[in-house]
């Protein structure tokens, strides 16, 4: 059903069995197991929330110039939308904490390296990065059907992240560059007018209008989507806290059933 459904059923598992660090590997064994020691060692000592391993992009010889590229843009994309150090964005090999775990809400079924990254740093979480080694290739991946389909659903990834994580500064850039096309319009139209000739140019005016009023709407669609961010941004928080009054809730009734066993034995 698609590799982020089936990294949060592997999350919600670990929670209900009670795990306090999680680790996630991929399953087609391209990261060396052996360094998942690397990871314990920082969120045992409250250094992290979330571990991520980074991968030699650079050195593996099986990924292509063009998947290299696409992988460091969505780092850097990564880190400016999350405001973490994080190197590898993209590396399916990380580790965190229950707090940190109970806190991640996705919303793709396609993957959930780059929007757990953003809403660690959403959340005030502490996103270290820890190089790590790869294996070969053992076989082709079974999520990149292809090249074109990788940097297709790459990009429309990046584009919807940056939507639901920066919805003032997307939508206020596209209604500023349809609006400056607009008063281009609108000058053209000006110019003619002014040199007496603005009588056949009256289309200037028709699509100057038009691109300002779509501006203008673009505006208003960012400052509802910024509402709708910062509502979300309260029910997370607010579905992590009951998720911990539970757990403590649970852990009081456990105690009182074990005392209750107890006194009758």
């Amino acid at each position: 059903m698609g590799l982020a459904r089936a990294f949060s059923t592997g999350l919600e598992a670990c929670l209900a069995r009670g795990a306090d660090l999680i680790v996630n590997t991929d399953a087609d064994n391209q990261y060396n197991a052996a360094d998942i020691t690397l990871f314990l060692a920082p969120l045992s000592r409250g250094e992290a929330d979330m571990v991520i391993g980074a991968r030699p992009i650079a050195s593996i010889e099986h990924f292509s110039p063009v998947k290299k590229w696409l992988k460091r843009l969505g780092s850097s994309v990564t880190r400016w939308l999350s405001r973490t150090d994080v190197v590898d964005a993209p590396s399916g090999f990380r580790a965190f904490t229950r707090a940190a775990a109970q806190r991640l809400n996705l919303f793709s079924s396609y993957t959930y390296t780059l929007a757990t990254i953003i809403q660690a740093g959403q959340n005030d979480m502490a996103v270290k990065s820890v190089p790590i080694r790869v294996n070969g290739p053992q076989r082709p991946s079974r999520l990149v059907k292809s090249m074109g389909s990788y940097v297709k659903r790459s990009m429309v990834t990046m584009l919807r992240i940056f939507m639901i994580y920066r919805p003032v500064t997307y939508f206020f850039s596209v209604a500023g560059v349809i609006g400056d096309l607009g008063l281009l319009g609108g000058l053209r139209f000006l110019y003619f007018f002014a040199i007496g000739e603005g009588n056949g140019h009256v289309q200037s005016v028709v699509f100057s209008a038009l691109l300002i009023g779509s501006g203008l709407l673009m505006v208003v669609l960012g400052l509802l989507a910024d509402l709708i961010s910062v509502n979300r941004r309260l029910l997370e928080k607010a579905n992590w806290r009951m998720a911990r009054m539970e757990e403590r809730l649970m852990e009081t009734h456990e105690k009182s059933v074990r005392v209750d066993s107890y006194a009758s034995d």
